[in-house]
């Protein structure tokens, strides 16, 4: 089988590999869409993300679906022709993590395109079953591959409690910021607010809904939320940009007793905040790392045609242009590049 594996910072190479054989728990998957996360940006360009080294050839690729071709003996509930998104993360499901319903957290969690694990720039995978979700008809492949992301906005909002009559404030309008968006909507969020520093971006914020749109270089976040909430504040503001200078304006927009959700990776480790404020305001501030239970959820809202994934891709290339494609992906311009095999 073909797979794009990096087999140094800023190369591909398309390599033949022997094609997996599914263990009892397993379904080999034929893949169809791979979506490229910012992460494997990163890992293109670097080589590592903090702890993570990539210390030898490795296939990157974390937001994939596809369609199930085998099955390992055990499998009871899917088949050959299904299609499926598979959720990149197995947990050890021993854990103390895992036992209390935290399998995100993991420490042990086998994760796609997380070094050393190969992800899904592949024709095919071998995966668990109980982490491949069954598309229904009305549901594209693309659609279940952009479930990833989604799945990261879902969890978000989760962690924030947005519910219905919140308003909101999104800083970066990327895959992330866009996806956090749609999935607030979902929750009743009647208001989003959403910034960056790419006015295209922002354009397309507006077109997709967001009822406030604010350009960082030109306006500042404070003065635009006062102004929107009359001098309250955003119930939830999410950092979805990992910018230090959106980090540290997320205090100054959420209101007193308002929550406040990083999830944006920032390059840097360490960003002063005011604690004083955090406590005089008593505001909730939470981390949101990646997502737990969310593709059930993602699937029913694609479903229900209550969110839009595939209209933030806006290039897709194949497995053989995977370095034209990752080119594409670092341009400042584009929110959303597919790979499709």
């Amino acid at each position: 089988m073909r797979t794009a594996v990096l087999v140094e910072p800023g190369q591909f190479e398309v390599r033949d590999r022997d094609r997996p054989t599914p263990a009892a728990d397993e379904v080999l998957v034929s893949i169809r869409e791979v979506g490229i996360c910012g992460s494997d940006v990163h890992y293109y360009e670097h080589g590592r993300i903090g702890d993570y080294v990539v210390e030898d050839p490795i296939v990157l690729g974390h937001e994939s679906a596809g369609e199930v071709v085998a099955t390992g003996d055990a499998v009871v509930d899917l088949e050959p022709g299904d299609r499926v998104a598979l959720e990149p993360g197995v947990p050890c499901r021993r854990c103390d993590h895992c036992k209390r319903g935290d399998y995100h957290l993991c420490e042990s969690v086998t994760f796609m395109a997380t070094p050393p694990h190969d992800g899904a720039f592949a024709e095919y995978v071998a995966w668990p079953a109980d982490f491949a979700y069954r598309l229904p008809e009305s549901v594209t492949t693309r659609e279940g591959a952009l479930c990833e992301p989604l799945s990261v906005g879902i969890h978000a909002c989760r962690r924030g409690d947005v519910g219905v009559g919140d308003m909101v404030l999104i800083t970066g309008a990327g895959p992330i910021g866009l996806l956090t968006m749609e999935a607030a909507r979902a929750a009743g969020a009647t208001d989003i607010l959403m910034t960056d520093i790419v006015e295209s971006k922002l354009s397309f914020a507006a077109e997709r809904g967001a009822d406030r749109t604010i350009d960082v270089t030109e306006e500042d976040v404070t003065a635009v939320v006062d102004e929107y909430t009359e001098g309250v504040g955003a119930d939830v503001v999410v950092e979805a940009s990992g910018a230090k200078s959106s980090i540290q304006s997320t205090l100054d927009g959420v209101r007193r007793g308002g929550t406040v959700v990083f999830v944006g990776l920032t390059s840097e480790a360490e960003v002063p905040l005011d604690v004083l404020d955090v406590i005089d305001n008593e505001l909730d501030v939470y981390g949101s790392f990646r997502y737990k239970n969310t593709y059930g959820t993602a699937v029913d809202l694609l479903a229900d045609d209550a969110v839009d994934v595939e209209g933030l891709v806006d290039s897709e290339y194949s497995l053989e242009d995977i370095e034209e494609a990752f080119g594409r992906s670092m341009e400042a311009s584009v929110v959303k590049t597919m790979i499709s095999l």
